[in-house]
């Protein structure tokens, strides 16, 4: 239990603020979890509101003791599919359910605990060497870094759109005019929903450029499978796109999709990274194949999908009569 006072240059400060000035060794972000635990009393009374104002006099007592979030950085032996893996990054195929890094809610069983404890230089890098995610429940490719010089130069590359990142996904609506476009379109938090990014206006709201590339792959009555190619790395990016433009991924409540029997969650899946090895310049490209948990949404709609395809990086456009060529070529419209 540590006792404190108000000093008279905190007066009418936050609670959390003048407590962080106070002890300085402990971020602002631990003493808020301390707060909210119940773990400070002001005047002898117990608050649980980081932002109660303070007075200059007043007295508090904290205990600092451990919170979920301090203990979040910890190494658990958990397994992860290992695609690829040198002295230098390794290539992940992340299961849906899988988080990747720790956040309110899920401050264990992260990607980054499995990989603090699958090698020790992990602890030595920034988010023990990961350099771009993936939502919980999408599936599929990653690279992360396992040394300083390997993660600047992915970092770089990934800004200069050097890492060739695709997906997979199941949208609502059949597809309508030509095969591929081009959606570029900026993204936010949503002014009226903040567990939402949204499409923004840029002069009125916070946000950032971004741009999808989506290739039709499958058609069907129900709806479409599409290639989406990042060229940004936005928050829930392919997801907000593919809705704004009246396509919303199926199980993707959040954003517009439909529940579907057939689908327990998103139907996204990163199924492609390509990149030039950022220490010895090799190319290297990798495929995921369609996990067994969305098959069963494809089969649905009556789609194929059909491995070798994957890699050729030039899928079948395939009609709902089963009819099938080779790349860009516009895929009949569905019959009713």
């Amino acid at each position: 239990m540590r006792a404190l006072a108000i000093e008279r240059a905190q007066h009418g400060e936050r609670l959390d603020r003048a407590l962080a000035l106070l002890l300085p060794e402990f971020s602002r972000s631990y003493l808020q979890q301390l707060i909210e635990a119940g773990a400070l009393r002001l005047q002898g009374a117990v608050v649980t509101k980081p932002s109660q104002r303070v007075r200059a006099g007043d007295r508090l007592e904290i205990e600092l003791r451990p919170t979920p979030q301090s203990q979040a950085f910890q190494p658990e032996d958990l397994p992860i599919p290992v695609v690829f893996e040198d002295e230098h990054l390794l290539v992940v195929d992340k299961p849906a359910g899988l988080v990747v890094h720790p956040a309110p809610g899920n401050w264990s069983g992260t990607l980054l605990n499995a990989l603090l404890a699958r090698h020790a230089g992990a602890r030595n890098l920034p988010r023990a060497g990961i350099v771009h995610r993936l939502d919980k429940d999408t599936s599929g490719l990653m690279v992360v870094a396992r040394t300083r010089a390997a993660m600047d130069r992915l970092v770089e590359m990934i800004a200069a759109r050097e890492v060739a990142r695709q997906y997979l996904a199941l949208a609502h609506r059949p597809w309508q005019g030509a095969d591929q476009r081009r959606v570029e379109a900026p993204i936010g938090r949503d002014p009226r929903n903040r567990l939402r990014m949204a499409v923004v206006d840029l002069q009125r709201h916070p946000g950032k450029t971004a741009a999808t590339g989506v290739r039709l792959w499958q058609q069907a009555e129900a709806g479409c499978a599409v290639v989406c190619t990042l060229e940004t790395g936005r928050t829930h990016q392919i997801r907000v796109h593919m809705a704004h433009i009246g396509h919303p991924l199926v199980g993707d409540v959040l954003y517009g999709g439909a529940v579907s029997a057939a689908v327990p969650r998103q139907a996204l899946h990163a199924f492609r990274l390509a990149f030039a090895h950022p220490v010895t310049g090799a190319a290297h490209s990798f495929h995921a194949p369609l996990p067994p948990d969305l098959q069963p949404g494809w089969a649905a709609w009556g789609l194929r999908y059909n491995e070798p395809e994957w890699l050729t990086g030039q899928p079948a456009v395939v009609a709902h009569d089963g009819a099938s060529r080779r790349g860009p070529a516009r895929a009949p419209a569905p019959r009713r």
